[in-house]
């Protein structure tokens, strides 16, 4: 996260998420997102980190829209860079209320108490390459831990299961030729080349998968109050890690034994209210 002057959209009123999440029911209706923990999500303000999947959107906007629907929370998630050197683009995710992931952006919306969204794995995580499904790619990133501590805000861990298998990777960097025009790619633009892929037969139409969603208990900062040292942050970060790693294996077991995965079982059956 870079320092920058503040600057952050108004949270889209009411009717306007209302539209939006009305546009996405008749795919909600083949994806059927089955929520775990979504009461663990504070109505006052969280940071919720969790993994990002393959090309980053196919999975975030149904759990964002179950938060409105089930809980009435509005998200507003972190935007990398790059995002807003597109045109047109950053205006759709400024609208959507997305917000540029700079420093002093995430701490004027602790201070507002807001549900704050991060992807510590970033472009990297949501740009996978074959045999890297579901995995964690955080680095060294103690970003939001640090601000974490700084506000005594409490960071919800979360995990999504299901968007790795809407698309299958047919060529990643490990392919020599493909690997230089990647680097190419993100020197000129800042932005990692993604994987080229496939869907439903030679298509990019994503599989019809069901979308699961984690979401855990609250991890307290405020036990490191006063403290600015990596060691801190680097604590709060691994937990959290522990936690989503945790959460994926907990929903990869509850999608094996789920009866309503196939998508004719889904179809036809009723609700997707787990027990």
């Amino acid at each position: 996260m870079e320092d920058r002057e503040i600057d952050i959209p108004g949270i889209p009123p009411d009717r306007q998420i209302n539209r939006l999440v009305g546009l996405l029911e008749p795919l909600a209706r083949v994806t059927r997102p089955k929520v775990y923990g979504i009461e663990n999500v504070p109505d006052d303000g969280s940071l919720l980190v969790g993994n990002h999947t393959i090309y980053g959107l196919m999975d975030l906007p149904f759990m964002m829209a179950e938060l409105w629907k089930q809980r009435h929370v509005p998200v507003r998630g972190l935007g990398e860079h790059a995002h807003y050197a597109i045109p047109l683009w950053r205006d759709i995710l400024s609208r959507c209320g997305m917000v540029r992931g700079t420093r002093e952006n995430v701490r004027a919306l602790m201070r507002e108490r807001q549900t704050v969204l991060v992807f510590p794995g970033g472009a990297r995580e949501a740009n996978k390459r074959r045999g890297e499904k579901y995995q964690l790619m955080w680095k060294e990133r103690l970003g939001f831990a640090r601000l974490s501590i700084e506000h005594g805000y409490p960071i919800v861990p979360f995990a999504a299961v299901g968007a790795e298998e809407m698309l299958d990777i047919l060529i990643d960097e490990s392919n020599p030729v493909y690997a230089q025009l990647a680097d190419l790619v993100k020197k000129l633009t800042g932005w990692p080349m993604q994987p080229l892929v496939h869907g439903v037969g030679p298509t990019i139409l994503p599989h019809p998968e069901r979308l699961y969603f984690w979401f855990g208990e609250p991890i307290d900062t405020t036990r490191f109050a006063g403290r600015h040292d990596d060691e801190a942050a680097r604590a709060v970060r691994d937990e959290v890690k522990r936690a989503v790693e945790g959460g994926i294996d907990f929903l990869l077991a509850e999608r094996e034994a789920d009866p309503q995965r196939g998508l004719g079982a889904r179809l036809l059956g009723r609700g997707s209210t787990p027990s």
